[in-house]
């Protein structure tokens, strides 16, 4: 059954009126593609819009605010890669699924290490696709409600605070913007100060992922990390390396 991309459109007026919907952007160039992922996403309580441009639809991403975005990999203009690129580069940390046909382990790794929070290919499973969308979502909300005791949603550590219930991060008076991804990585390693994690744990804690080509993405998240909560960076004083194991949070500032 061919969609057609207006009837993607056509239905946001009707949805809109539902204040509780979330708000998902579909990029994708493929009508039908972006159809059945549109019909799936209502499904799961999501207002939808699509837009087959990527130099358009990264406009729209950053102008207005989304609960979720689901990318195409090649795309009109803009390929995927550089939307997401630049989304992370503006401060924009909403949810990122990268949908494309493209199966090179390596793409998988780069789209992660671009700020991508899921990899999916095409032709995918829809009921793995709602499967996947719906641990992620469950991921964020236990991270919220677990990962601190309900009194204590402030986690300090000298100059710097992480505000569990806003996800915000300042040091000094200063607010440091992160993106989801590191954010919920520089939380799992501050929640549990002094406690070494390997690449793998953390990748699996903090991604979802198992398979172990991506723990180089972990590297490039903790370097990023540092670059933006570290005085100096040659001389980390939060994010410490553990030799032979991965990361931890210092526990001597706390």
């Amino acid at each position: 059954m061919i969609i057609k991309r207006a009837a993607v459109n056509n239905t946001a007026a009707l949805f809109h009126k539902n204040n509780i919907l979330k708000q998902a952007l579909i990029i994708e160039d493929d009508e039908d593609i972006a159809g059945l992922v549109a019909i799936h996403l209502r499904d799961m309580d999501f207002h939808v819009e699509a837009e087959p441009n990527g130099r358009i639809g990264l406009e729209k991403a950053l102008q207005k605010s989304f609960d979720l975005i689901v990318l195409d990999l090649m795309l009109p203009e803009m390929d995927g890669f550089t939307i997401c690129s630049a989304l992370r580069n503006n401060n924009n940390t909403t949810p990122v699924v990268m949908l494309t046909a493209r199966t090179d382990e390596m793409d998988k790794i780069k789209g992660l290490e671009y700020g991508a929070d899921i990899y999916s290919t095409k032709p995918f499973n829809v009921v793995e696709f709602k499967s996947m969308l719906k641990a992620f979502f469950r991921r964020i909300e236990m991270c919220r409600n677990e990962t601190m005791p309900d009194k204590c949603q402030i986690i300090r550590a000298a100059d710097m605070m992480i505000n569990v219930t806003n996800k915000s991060v300042t040091i000094g008076s200063n607010r440091v913007d992160l993106t989801n991804k590191e954010f919920d990585l520089l939380l799992q390693l501050a929640s549990n100060p002094g406690r070494s994690y390997s690449r793998e744990e953390l990748l699996s804690l903090v991604w979802g992922y198992e398979y172990l080509a991506y723990a180089h993405t972990v590297n490039s998240h903790i370097n990023r990390l540092r670059a933006k909560i570290e005085p100096d960076v040659t001389c980390p004083v939060f994010i410490l390396t553990s030799w032979g194991t991965g990361y931890r949070f210092t526990d001597s500032l706390l």
